[in-house]
């Protein structure tokens, strides 16, 4: 005879079990942190990978458009307008107009933001629409969002802030711009190295025509006081250690922390100050290491791509050069005819 079903043997120890313990299910959980972990590094290592590769095609862009500048003009574009102390009044005028990131504007599909700039008039004489407009181009992804292209000038207008540089020598900073909105970005030209010297003399490296880079300030030709062109033209003729082995354009340090912050964070456009649009490199001058490093890495080379920064050479390639390259190597990359040799830069 059957024996009837015990309806309580399905809650016995001997009778199948219907889910997990909770002990079972802790220890799923922790699996499955514990790949989480391990995953998320891989993903975030990709992600940095591909940005670092748009970062890559930025500068390649970059120097496609200068390159094709220097066919239009057969010289590369002025850094800025820059007299020198003591220059006869045909070239004293000028020294706070735009940047040549806005003349290369029309090389990269952006012909319409560069017709609205005036190369005779200050910066600041433009309008927020006119100054806060700039191509995706200039804005590194690993550095800056959608929502850090764009800054707001907080030094005092007319005023002066010194700083000191990595050489020990002090650089003024000045400002005709208080208050007002400008566009921001992350690659600058080379502007050579610091042997024409950095002691307040005409001679100094900031002044026009004194860059040993490619894309270096000129001294401006004034007409009524009004600069109407550029005295100082560098063409390829004049890169006489090869274009292989000279910087054109390179990533700017700007320290985590700073982004929007003026002075570290400047206007891209604005002529005013070399550090906004250009860098300078070689022995006092390194790559900066550091990506929160402030205040005397104003002028140094630097990117947030974890111990490189990249550059574009003038031969159209663009490297990762490592942040710890000795300071003789990168300043014979930076000046256009030391005729140093250069050694491995990989």
């Amino acid at each position: 005879m059957n024996s009837i079903p015990n309806p309580e043997n399905r809650f016995s120890r001997t009778g199948p079990r219907l889910g997990f313990t909770l002990v079972e299910l802790l220890v799923v959980i922790a699996i499955i942190g514990v790949l989480v972990g391990l995953l998320l590094p891989a993903v975030q290592a990709a992600r940095e990978a591909a940005r670092s590769m748009s970062c890559k095609n930025n500068l390649h862009q970059i120097q496609l458009a200068t390159d094709n500048f220097h066919a239009a003009f057969k010289c590369y574009p002025p850094a800025r307008y820059q007299p020198r102390p003591g220059d006869s009044a045909s070239r004293s005028c000028g020294g706070n107009e735009t940047t040549w990131l806005v003349r290369i504007m029309p090389y990269l599909e952006s012909n319409s933001l560069e017709q609205r700039w005036d190369y005779s008039i200050p910066y600041s004489s433009h309008s927020d629409e006119v100054r806060t407009a700039s191509p995706t181009s200039y804005h590194c992804p690993s550095r800056r969002s959608s929502d850090d292209t764009i800054g707001l000038g907080n030094l005092v207008n007319g005023g002066t802030r010194w700083v000191t540089l990595p050489c020990g020598c002090r650089y003024p900073i000045f400002s005709d711009v208080a208050n007002v909105a400008g566009a921001l970005g992350d690659y600058g030209a080379n502007h050579g190295d610091l042997s024409p010297g950095s002691s307040g003399l005409p001679t100094d490296y900031n002044y026009g025509g004194n860059g040993t880079g490619i894309i270096i300030s000129s001294r401006p030709k004034c007409t009524n006081n009004r600069p109407v062109g550029w005295e100082d033209r560098i063409s390829s003729k004049n890169v006489y250690d090869g274009m292989s082995n000279t910087f054109l354009v390179g990533e700017m340090h700007v320290p985590m922390g700073k982004l929007k912050q003026s002075p570290e964070d400047a206007f891209i456009f604005n002529g005013d100050n070399l550090y906004n649009f250009a860098r300078i490199g070689g022995p006092a001058v390194p790559i900066a290491r550091d990506p929160r490093a402030t205040g005397n890495d104003l002028v140094s080379w630097g990117s947030w791509h974890g111990g490189l920064c990249q550059f574009a050479l003038a031969d159209g390639s663009v490297r990762a050069i490592s942040a710890s390259i000795d300071t003789d190597t990168l300043g014979r990359l930076c000046n256009r005819n030391d005729g140093q040799p250069i050694s491995d830069i990989e």
